[in-house]
């Protein structure tokens, strides 16, 4: 079942989704130089070539809404409000960081702004988000949870002993289920017998969308609908944006080993920075350069913040602990 997107938005909302994607894009360039110098330790997963999910999906939530993500989430811990300069700190784990430089970039969290978590965890953050709809559906409250995830997750057993509690019970929740037809480096007709996903939710009676995860409009639109239904105890939604990971899984990963050269090609050429950006160029929206500009001042401003913040104490290492 195909989602379809909604009427054309006005050019304030398209300008800061615009927006919000070259944040996400300059961040994970910088955040890769660095990983480069040395001066950010560990992994980085990136998400060059999928900006339009987090930008589209967190404009369709609100403040109050909880979301999960994955390892490679920069994007959707941005949309969702968290503040750039305690990200970009936690990532770099300085002290000023969302969880003062202990958690380090695949545990962001910021419960203020709905963030319930980044984690490592193939998974790992699915439980934690129909949990959190179960407490809204308890509370009768007028908030829904995200959760969002890779193809290969649907491989894991958690996850589906979280969807079917979820349709059971009719929980507030979204599965927003980024396919990029690739689990690290294996393609998804490796893994999956069926790898039109969508057909995976009829076990669950879970309704289920397949969208352009490319189109930042029809990602907003088929979140915002969800939502919708969700706090009128419709249940919960399955959405399955196809998109394509443009970069490698990781720092040191190229990409073409597993990948023909050609494919990639292919999919840059629908990147959906490049296809907002000829919409706003075809409504002859104005200022876009300033917008541009304005958008990599502000990684470089987070950047510089992170830069001249502290290291944690040692003498904080048991602080913060629960058990």
């Amino acid at each position: 079942m195909a989602a379809k997107a909604g009427p054309p938005l006005n050019s304030t909302l398209l300008i800061g989704l615009y927006r919000q994607m070259l944040i996400l894009q300059h961040l994970e360039k910088r955040l890769m130089e660095l990983s480069q110098q040395g001066i950010l330790r560990g992994s980085l997963h990136l998400a060059t070539g999928q900006e339009a999910l987090p930008a589209g999906a967190c404009s369709a939530l609100k403040k109050e809404d909880a979301i999960t993500v994955t390892y490679r989430g920069h994007g959707y811990v941005l949309a969702k409000g968290c503040d750039i300069n305690r990200v970009v700190a936690e990532i770099l784990g300085r002290r000023t960081g969302l969880c003062k430089g202990k958690g380090g970039k695949m545990h962001l969290t910021d419960i203020e702004n709905g963030l319930l978590g980044a984690n490592g965890i193939v998974g790992g953050g699915i439980a934690t988000a129909v949990g959190a709809a179960l407490s809204f559906h308890i509370d009768g409250a007028d908030r829904i949870a995200m959760t969002v995830f890779g193809d290969g997750t649907l491989n894991q057993g958690a996850t589906h002993e979280a969807m079917n509690m979820a349709s059971l019970w009719k929980l507030p929740v979204i599965f927003l289920c980024e396919n990029n037809l690739y689990a690290e480096m294996t393609p998804l007709s490796e893994s999956a017998p069926v790898t039109e996903l969508t057909k995976r939710m009829a076990a669950y009676d879970i309704r289920a969308l397949r969208i352009d995860g490319n189109d930042v409009m029809a990602v907003r639109e088929t979140v915002a609908d969800a939502r919708r239904r969700a706090v009128k105890g419709e249940g919960p939604t399955f959405i399955e944006a196809m998109t394509y990971r443009t970069c490698g899984h990781y720092q040191n990963d190229p990409g073409t080993a597993y990948r023909s050269k050609a494919e990639v090609a292919e999919w840059q050429e629908k990147s959906p920075i490049t296809r907002l950006r000829q919409q706003l160029d075809e409504s002859k929206v104005n200022g876009l350069k300033a917008i541009e500009d304005g958008a990599m001042k502000v990684v470089e401003d987070a950047i510089a913040f992170a830069l001249a913040s502290p290291e944690p104490n040692v003498s904080e290492l048991k602080e913060d602990l629960f058990a």
